[in-house]
């Protein structure tokens, strides 16, 4: 059967992307590898000549899986696992690169190497493969002008040549095997030699979109060496590298000819100390490489990366020393713009999780983890997340073109994916699929970005449309993940809360979002729709789950704190709610019981009704269930579950166990607003409110984000009854400063641009 690209009712296009034109461009690749589990990574080249010197030249180019460019013998850029992962269905990314300096007048040769990436390797689960198409392809252009004026093209056609090289697998789940024994010298030089190639075959026209890539490309930005090197047993060495990182490793050996040497990658340890690898699932999670002998040799995977803190080395002749492997952090490069420390060291290293769970899972798309046969793009994940996000990197182009992904998926009737890029038939579920408003919302409120709402609106129009066309007298139906996770769950999805009631309360605060960005948008009347829309949700969810007494069906932490966050209650009963909710904590002797719908909203809703006390409370716990009860067991990333691992029962279920997934890390936007002290007042902090409320025997806290309009800090530091405070305030922006209760000199303060120093005090220093 003829292989046919994805998309088939779209309009062919053999390449045309905004301002890229491919032209006469075709794409290439290698229809001979079989379909059927880990095969070669194909090379591919093509020799041209050059009629003089070059003044300037552009390489544009895309895949359908992964590519790695090459240039007369030299890589081109430093980008990893590009062009990345979209839905190829709709989409195909393109990248464009300068060249000019890799050029030669006469004879060049340019050349590629591809891998299966998400397009046709393994995805979701074993055996489930070619979930796109069945072959990795390449489609590029150099566009070239000459010194004396002449311009050039030069691109994907029927000259080039492919054959197998020294990859023999690469796979995102199972990993990379490299035989260096296969090696391909020179193989993109104008010197390489020309057996062993044969022509490239030709596929159809790609019936997507081609799009010049928006978001920040997947680098390695760290490298860190072994911390500890150990011999479980003969010949077994065991590197561990002190935290949990999504990348791979840099292997540097000197073995002999036909020697293979196997990496087995890991997050955790069982008690005796060898490799805990269940929660992988079906993901092995390997890699070899074969040594051809001469010298010291040096291999890096190419199309594959790991979450992994530990690895176990296997073949090697000699004791390894700390320089066999160098870890290579692995994620999109994104621009660091958020600061936080303060005087408890271990909320600093529950901060460093945080951070290194977004490093770990933002990679092209926000994924929930990376180490199991899974790496996925859950909504429900990524909108609790954005928030704390936001604060660590600027995280713009990254959403604009993850929301991209979540708009394509969008089903014809307007239900959102739950999954972005789409792979798997589940849509429209709550607190998941709402994603497709949330989340562009808060990029808004952050950045000031109108660009992204004007980009979504449609999509998040049918979205509302969709809810309040499948719901019963504006109640949603009892469907999807409900408080996932949560303590108390009979099993994930199955909390105390009713999942209808986690719907409704959703479909009620999408619904109120989408009144305000109509009225951002200048839609008026859309927002006068939205808004009796909302009151009629409201009015419908009081009705069914809350009684006079403030009660709501369910009694657990989670339904009050749905309600009480989405303003769901008639204001007369909140503070019954909200007392409620102070004795479901208290009765689990003041411990969470919360999953990933409730937790991010616990701490910020109790200091919103001004029980920020409490909030401390929890969040200092150190026993389990708690944030910090992971630290105190070794964790160095944020946990999928609270019981991902237990001192009384060991490790938690294995069907999803995952040590790197940044859910819970979503309180670290309450750390950073109410410890740390900054808050939003206006779309893109164009006004900023600096309220630190010092609390849980903490006595000094310091935080500082880069906003659109520069650096804002606030630090404070209490000395008996003193508090001082010190501000920044960006330039072209206004600030007001809150008081913590009980200081002199309360109420708000207007603070100008530049920096500013302040001392009060209070009588209630350290309650």
């Amino acid at each position: 059967m003829k292989d046919q690209n994805p998309s088939p009712r779209r309009q062919p296009s053999s390449g045309r992307a905004s301002s890229v034109d491919f032209q006469q461009a075709l794409w290439v690749g290698d229809r001979q590898r079989s379909i059927n589990g880990n095969q070669p990574c194909p090379f591919l080249r093509r020799s041209f000549e050059l009629p003089g010197a070059a003044r300037r030249a552009t390489l544009h180019w895309t895949a359908l899986g992964l590519a790695e460019m090459h240039l007369n013998g030299q890589k081109i850029g430093d980008e990893v696992l590009a062009p990345g992962w979209s839905d190829y269905r709709k989409r195909a990314q393109v990248v464009s690169c300068d060249v000019t300096n890799l050029l030669l007048p006469g004879v060049n040769t340019w050349g590629a190497i591809l891998g299966d990436g998400w397009f046709c390797g393994y995805l979701i689960a074993e055996n489930s493969r070619n979930h796109y198409g069945k072959h990795p392809q390449l489609l590029a252009r150099i566009e070239i002008e000459l010194t004396d004026g002449r311009k050039i093209g030069v691109g994907t056609d029927r000259e080039w040549e492919v054959r197998n090289g020294p990859i023999s697998s690469a796979d995102i789940y199972h990993g990379e095997s490299f035989d260096a024994r296969l090696e391909i010298r020179e193989w993109c030089s104008p010197s390489g030699r020309s057996t062993g190639w044969r022509p490239a075959d030709i596929f159809p026209p790609y019936c997507g979109l081609l799009q010049p890539k928006i978001n920040e490309p997947v680098r390695v930005t760290q490298t860190i060496r072994p911390k500890k090197i150990t011999e479980r047993l003969p010949g077994h060495h065991l590197f561990d590298f002190g935290q949990n990182l999504t990348g791979v490793c840099r292997l540097r050996i000197q073995g002999r000819r036909g020697q293979t040497v196997t990496l087995r990658f890991a997050e955790m340890l069982q008690a005796d100390g060898s490799l805990y690898r269940d929660n992988l699932r079906s993901a092995r999670a390997t890699d070899t490489y074969t040594c051809r002998g001469t010298g010291v040799e040096e291999w890096t995977p190419r199309f594959t990366f790991h979450g992994f803190r530990y690895v176990e080395v296997v073949g090697l002749r000699n004791k390894p020393g700390g320089d066999l492997l160098t870890a290579l952090v692995l994620h999109s490069d994104l621009r660091p713009t958020g600061r936080f420390r303060c005087s408890k060291p271990i909320l600093n290293r529950l901060n460093e999780n945080i951070r290194w769970g977004l490093r770990g899972n933002f990679l092209d798309v926000p994924t929930d983890c990376p180490q199991r046969d899974e790496r996925l793009g859950w909504t429900g994940d990524a909108q609790v997340f954005i928030g704390t996000a936001a604060f660590h990197y600027d995280i713009r182009k990254f959403f604009h073109k993850w929301m991209q992904d979540v708009v394509d998926g969008q089903r014809k009737d307007g239900a959102f994916p739950d999954i972005a890029p789409t792979l798997l038939p589940w849509f429209g579920n709550a607190a998941w699929a709402d994603a497709g408003v949330i989340c562009p919302w808060k990029i808004f409120w952050h950045y000031g970005d109108k660009a992204i709402l004007e980009a979504c609106y449609p999509a998040m129009v049918r979205w509302i449309a969709y809810q309040e066309k499948t719901s019963c007298n504006h109640l949603r139906p009892a469907t999807g993940y409900g408080d996932w996770l949560a303590i108390d769950a009979v099993t994930p999805q199955n909390a105390p809360v009713p999942r209808d009631l986690v719907g409704t309360a959703y479909f009620a605060y999408t619904t109120q979002l989408m009144e305000r960005i109509a009225t951002v948008l200048g839609r008026r009347d859309d927002a006068l729709g939205f808004r009796r829309l909302h009151g009629r949700i409201v009015q419908a969810f009081r009705r069914a789950y809350v009684t006079p007494e403030g009660r709501v069906v369910g009694h657990c932490q989670t339904g009050y704190l749905l309600a009480l966050a989405f303003d769901l209650l008639p204001p007369p009963v909140r503070p019954k709610a909200v007392s409620h909710l102070i004795e479901l904590i208290r009765v689990r002797d003041w411990h969470l019981t919360t999953g990933f719908v409730g937790t991010p909203l616990l701490c910020p809703v109790l200091t919103r009704f001004g029980r920020t006390d409490i909030a401390y409370r929890l969040l200092l716990q150190d026993t389990y269930p708690s944030w910090l009860y992971t630290i105190k067991n070794g964790a160095t990333t944020m946990w999928e579950r609270w019981n991902s691992y237990t001192k009384e029962h060991g490790f938690g279920p294995v069907d999803m166990n995952s040590f790197n997934h940044y859910a819970y890390g979503a309180i670290g936007e309450w750390m950073y607003a109410v410890i740390g002290g900054i808050r939003p007042l206006a779309p893109g902090f164009k006004r900023i409110l600096f309220a630190p409320e010092p609390g849980g025997g903490l006595r000094s806290a310091e935080a500082t984000l880069e906003t659109p309009h520069g650096r804002a800090q606030c630090r404070w530091k209490l000395s008996g009854k003193n508090l001082a405070i010190g501000l920044t305030v960006p330039s072209g922006t206004s600030a007001r400063l809150e008081l913590p209760p009980g200081f002199l000199a309360q109420g708000p303060k207007t603070i100008p641009p530049g920096r500013h120093e302040f001392l009060v005090r209070s009588s209630k220093v350290g309650t």
